[in-house]
């Protein structure tokens, strides 16, 4: 199977020890605590569950720059993004050497993880506008992950974390959130040799399924995980509950049996772009996957991205060596009525946009709401059913 990042095995921060787990959550109790964001929260958990490997801990602020700058730690390590734990106030952990981090996301705060601060740096309005120029490629407050990046704090505390808890995740999606120590073994126990991973925040419609039959044949892959985001995402985009009931009668209907995976992650989206595709390569790599597809407008929002921003910034950006993952670079894909199949768009050049079934996701939502299938050459109508039902709940 393919190594991690960054080391030989994979090592997940949280504490799998019962005894250990045990004593850490008392002496947590203890200490002194501080609620932190749910991005922090989500970059916790991702590295309790290993896709952040080899990571120890939450950033100091010259890591987080070279993170922005050039993917590049001071030690010389490979990190696509920043993996800050920013606080608006440190009045309760002011001279703190051990600190409680407390989950925002659930009823209680109960302890996520134990810090062992290293640094309590402040972050100047200078350092911050660069670090979000760079890595999303704008600073307007209207991005949705501009926004939640700005809106955290300006005191950046890091150093080594012990994980306690998975948040919500666990809880909320016992069926489907994975850890990457999980999703590992479980690709060996399918005895999958060659795995492709798909990444998801929406529906899976026909288009997104033939990609990935696409990509399985042409990899000549034995196992495809498809793993879907079940953090924050922005308003009005569809919740993972629906999403995950979509997905699963997708598979169970129209992917043989034993060849696909439904799983997903712990992490909020960032809308990122370019740089989230990089950093969506990287814990597939730790969770086992041999390759990754990359998209039309990968993990974009709005127009800031150009269509296939996501597929050369690991040309232009990422250093060689760096990532052992493939890529697997996709068009658009739709159905071609010339050709009655999904196809990527870029392989049919003798087509023009109306021989393609187009529909907006404005358009797609508008009929849904209404009770409305999107054709077949959209939609399975299984899918569409699932659908319906929750736009039209939201009327009731």
């Amino acid at each position: 199977m393919i190594k991690p990042v960054g080391s030989e095995t994979l090592n997940p921060l949280f504490v799998y020890d019962t005894d250990a787990h045990h004593k850490l959550m008392h002496e947590a109790e203890s200490l002194p605590s501080v609620i932190i964001s749910s991005q922090a929260a989500g970059n916790a958990v991702m590295m309790g569950a290993g896709y952040f490997n080899p990571l120890k801990g939450f950033m100091n602020l010259a890591d987080a720059a070279g993170a922005a700058e050039k993917l590049t730690l001071t030690d010389g390590s490979f990190f696509p993004v920043p993996v800050l734990c920013l606080l608006d106030n440190i009045d309760a952990i002011s001279g703190a050497s051990r600190i409680a981090l407390r989950d925002p996301n659930m009823e209680g705060n109960p302890v996520l993880a134990v810090m062992d601060v290293e640094a309590i740096e402040e972050v100047s309005d200078e350092q911050m506008a660069q670090m979000t120029q760079q890595v999303y490629r704008t600073d307007d407050s209207n991005h949705p992950g501009v926004n939640t990046f700005n809106n955290q704090g300006r005191f950046a505390i890091s150093g080594p974390i012990q994980v306690l808890h998975f948040s919500y995740f666990q809880d909320d999606f016992p069926d489907t959130f994975r850890t990457a120590v999980e999703i590992r073994n479980e690709i060996t126990e399918h005895g999958w040799k060659k795995v492709v991973a798909f990444q998801t925040r929406n529906p899976m419609h026909l288009a997104h399924e033939e990609l990935c039959h696409m990509a399985m044949d042409r990899l000549e892959c034995d196992g495809l995980v498809i793993h879907m985001l079940l953090g924050k995402l922005k308003k009005g985009d569809i919740p993972a509950p629906v999403r995950d009931a979509s997905i699963r009668k997708m598979v169970e209907l129209y992917f043989p049996p034993n060849s696909a995976m439904i799983t997903g992650y712990g992490f909020d989206m960032l809308y990122a772009g370019p740089r989230e595709a990089v950093l969506h390569a990287y814990f597939r790599q730790n969770m086992g996957a041999t390759y990754f597809i990359v998209g039309r407008d990968h993990a974009g929002v709005g127009d800031y991205y150009g269509a296939f921003d996501a597929q050369s910034v690991f040309e232009e950006m990422v250093p060689k060596g760096a990532l052992d993952i493939e890529i697997f670079m996709a068009d658009h894909t739709a159905y071609s009525k010339k050709l009655n199949k999904v196809v990527m768009m870029r392989e049919a050049p003798d087509h023009s946009k109306e021989d393609f079934v187009l529909l907006s996701g404005t358009k797609v939502r508008e009929m849904l709401g209404k009770g409305i299938a999107p054709p077949k050459e959209f939609s399975r109508p299984e899918v569409a059913q699932i659908l319906m039902d929750y736009y039209q709940s939201l009327d009731s």
